[in-house]
């Protein structure tokens, strides 16, 4: 299973970066949203792919019973969830106003402008 998910982690990256070297704004922003999924998908897989029981100790024990997920790629994902929504609401109002002064959606004609 870890080798299929590598794969479509792989597949995902390889899409992500193909469409944000496209020159229109749109499929920019559908490359950000790709990568930041791919960037989950391999935080989850990295965690590995394993069912186990929340990690809590019962009382007078020193240590789990039986076999526990790890919970640092959850706190991981969770946080990368939140930084990719930030920037991608920062990505979405920088083109906005991009796209109302230059009135284009191609990247080569926002290069030349001076405003």
């Amino acid at each position: 299973m870890e080798t299929l998910m590598a794969v479509l982690v792989g597949i995902a990256f390889a899409a992500s970066l193909y469409m944000m070297m496209r020159r229109s704004i749109v499929k920019l922003i559908i490359g950000l949203i790709l990568l930041s999924n791919a960037a989950n998908l391999l935080f989850f897989t990295a965690g590995g792919l394993t069912r186990g029981a929340p990690p809590l100790i019962p009382e007078g024990a020193e240590a789990p019973a039986g076999a526990v997920a790890d919970p640092l790629p959850q706190a991981l994902i969770l946080t990368a969830i939140v930084i990719s929504f930030g920037v991608l609401a920062f990505a979405l109002v920088l083109i906005r106003k991009a796209y109302q002064v230059v009135q284009a959606d191609d990247l080569d004609q926002m290069k030349g402008t001076d405003t």
